[in-house]
């Protein structure tokens, strides 16, 4: 009787068994209970904690990153549009200014007595418009001439195409303006060409 009490003992702790093992099946082996001490669990689960810790702030730190490089990204693209708005015309102002120079000589070289002639009074008027037009157009787009008669070489704006000897003008100074430089907002379109006074040998 005694035998068959243990037979079935055996019988039911091998059933309790296979019911745990189907029970933890799944189960990361961290975190089964295998018999170890309460304290081996908490210091598993604490290291844990701290992994998943680090994970979070290294992916916090990551998506900052990205934050950043993502706004830099836009700040520049802003500029880079903001630029080719400001600039586009710059080619074709450059271009333009050839005719400018033209019409200005033009209005420069007509005699006074031509000026005043009523034959040609119209003609004179129209070309003296024409260039007005262009200068207010040029103003329009942000070109603007670069002032240079009087004052000091500035070889960011000036080109020194010769010396003149003087004693009129401090040395340095632009006494002659042999072509008219221009500017498109804040760059140099194209240099002013002049002449700088130098003490007389």
């Amino acid at each position: 009787m005694i035998d068959n009490d243990k037979k079935q003992d055996t019988a039911a702790d091998a059933e309790v068994e296979k019911e745990m093992a189907k029970e933890m099946e799944g189960v990361p082996e961290h975190l089964r209970d295998d018999g170890g001490s309460d304290a081996e669990e908490s210091g598993d689960i604490t290291a844990a904690l701290e992994a998943l810790k680090n994970d979070l702030e290294t992916a916090k730190q990551e998506t900052l990153y990205a934050k950043a490089e993502t706004q830099n990204v836009r700040r520049r693209m802003e500029k880079d549009v903001a630029d080719a708005r400001a600039y586009a015309a710059t080619g074709f102002a450059r271009d333009i200014l050839s005719v400018s120079d033209n019409l200005t000589r033009a209005v420069d070289a007509i005699p006074e007595e031509l000026r005043e002639d009523e034959k040609f009074k119209g003609l004179v008027a129209g070309i003296d418009a024409t260039r007005r037009e262009i200068d207010k157009v040029f103003a329009q787009h942000g070109v603007s001439r670069i002032a240079a008669m009087g004052l000091p070489l500035d070889p960011n704006q000036h080109q020194a195409m010769m010396e003149v000897p003087t004693d009129d003008a401090e040395p340095g100074t632009i006494v002659q303006e042999m072509q008219a430089g221009y500017m498109i907002k804040d760059r140099l379109l194209r240099p002013a060409l002049v002449g700088v006074a130098k003490k007389p040998d």
